[in-house]
């Protein structure tokens, strides 16, 4: 399912989703999120910037839908459940995509940088193993494929084959 023209979504989630935020934003999707949004907000936003409403919120829910918004309803808090119910809705890609990529932290998209302009904000350790980077425009946080990638790896992975077993049915 894709906004009108079909350009591609954008969400706005509630503030009981900060860590679904953070992996979409990962997977390249546009996430607006602060936790200091109130629920006229969110509607207000949705409307206006056509996003798609993600909420744990069951009433905030029925007003965005009654309003006419695109809003989706997680009942669970299993993280991979809920990216799970977004790629299936959705069909949103659970791919890493380095050109795609947006700051978990603030939704910009990341920049490639070179180790000499970044090397005196990180560990000697990370400067030594690892040779890409990339940066936030927007809030300067500084990316790298580290060790904890394979966790995410191993995440999407999971995701995916029990998407691949809901398909087969």
């Amino acid at each position: 399912m894709k906004s009108s023209g079909d350009l591609p979504l954008k969400f706005i989630a509630d503030n009981m989703l900060g860590k679904l935020t953070r992996w979409l934003r990962i997977l390249g999707q546009d996430v607006k999120y602060t936790a200091k949004f109130v629920d006229s907000e969110l509607l207000k936003i949705a409307d206006n910037e056509k996003r798609v409403l993600l909420t744990h919120d069951f009433m905030l829910y029925k007003r965005s839908i009654t309003n006419g918004l695109d809003a989706y309803y997680f009942e669970g808090t299993l993280l991979s459940d809920c990216l799970s119910e977004l790629v299936t809705r959705y069909h949103l890609p659970l791919v890493l995509d380095i050109n795609n990529i947006r700051c978990s932290l603030c939704n910009n998209k990341l920049k490639s940088v070179k180790k000499a302009e970044i090397q005196k904000n990180l560990k000697e350790n990370t400067i030594f193993y690892y040779n890409k980077f990339w940066k936030c425009p927007g809030c300067d946080q500084v990316y790298w494929f580290g060790s904890h990638w394979k966790q995410i790896n191993k995440t999407l992975n999971q995701i995916n084959f029990k998407n691949d077993e809901v398909y087969e049915k």
